[in-house]
């Protein structure tokens, strides 16, 4: 590289979502408690589901791994920034960068697959309830999330290693709260079309297929409940997957109100806000949709909950005996 024109890839600088000092305290305290909740949240999903027998069905474990796909998503785009805030510093490596970059599109996808999974295994239990625990065995389900895990991976890194080959001129902050691909492109001093290309092209493959597969899969289920003539099946046939769908709507409305708000402003700093809602509200409402309109759920808390009162309480009555 030409000294001058060029630096050496040793670290960038994340604007964060405001630069005003009396903010960062606000911000700080407003993420670490989303973050927590998000934590919190799947957290105790995945305890449910895994500690309760009733639960060991294919729709619970989907959704145990989008539980925990969740929690890597947030960990990877907020942890960096509530460090930098507390350490008062806007610096991240560029291998961490890299690293970082990887991680949040691995996860982005993987929540796309997810969901997309999760709309086919409801298709199958109202269109075809009979032959339910024929075709969603144990063997399709695994190999459904495993296609859906490798698949991600090697999207992400593809696209991390796209990455490698760009040059950086001396102007490396990127105005954001973590290392979104786009804003990185954006800083290269050579040529980019290799790597808009295919961040277009992945976007409109890995976003609107799983996307295409939901739709057409809800478009099957409403066509299956408008055919059941009784209207309290037609509610409990809806009820199956009301909040599988509410998740799919609000993961979808806020990413593409997200790019909508950032094409029309052309201000990244409105788009690094705008991201808030689907790199961190959205993943921790996931639990509350699911926990406050799912029996089965509610039931398998409360067991989990329980069990954890009952043990502190032994352990405290053990410490306190001679």
């Amino acid at each position: 590289m030409v000294p001058g024109n060029h630096t050496q890839n040793s670290e960038f600088f994340l604007q964060g979502l405001s630069e005003e000092p009396e903010l960062q305290s606000l911000i700080f305290g407003l993420f670490l408690s989303m973050y927590l909740i998000t934590v919190l949240g799947n957290l105790l999903i995945i305890l449910a589901v895994s500690s309760d027998s009733c639960l060991h069905t294919p729709m619970y474990f989907f959704l145990s791994n989008l539980s925990f796909a969740d929690i890597c998503f947030t960990t990877t785009t907020i942890l960096k920034m509530l460090v930098n805030i507390q350490t008062q510093s806007k610096a991240i490596t560029y291998e961490g960068c890299i690293s970082q970059m990887y991680f949040y599109i691995h996860f982005a996808v993987l929540d796309d697959f997810l969901l997309a999974v999760m709309a086919y295994d409801r298709f199958v239990a109202i269109c075809h309830p009979l032959h339910y625990t024929v075709i969603m065995n144990p063997q399709l389900s695994g190999l459904l999330v495993l296609v859906s895990w490798i698949i991600s991976a090697l999207n992400s890194l593809l696209e991390s290693l796209m990455i490698l080959r760009l040059s950086f001129c001396t102007n490396l902050e990127i105005p954001h709260f973590f290392c979104e691909i786009q804003q990185v492109v954006r800083l290269a001093c050579c040529d980019t079309f290799l790597n808009d290309t295919l961040i277009y092209f992945t976007g409109v493959l890995l976003a609107g297929g799983p996307l295409a597969g939901i739709l057409y899969s809800y478009s099957k289920i409403v066509f299956s409940i408008h055919g059941i003539a009784s209207a309290q099946g037609k509610y409990k046939a809806f009820s199956t997957c009301a909040s599988h769908l509410l998740v799919v709507s609000l993961y979808y409305c806020t990413g593409i109100g997200v790019s909508l708000s950032s094409s029309a402003t052309h201000s990244s700093r409105s788009y690094a806000t705008a991201s808030v809602m689907y790199t961190v509200v959205t993943p921790m409402l996931n639990p509350f949709i699911y926990s406050l309109r799912n029996k089965d759920i509610k039931r398998a808390l409360k067991r989990v909950v329980l069990m954890a009162v009952i043990k502190r309480e032994i352990v405290l009555s053990l410490k306190k005996c001679p």
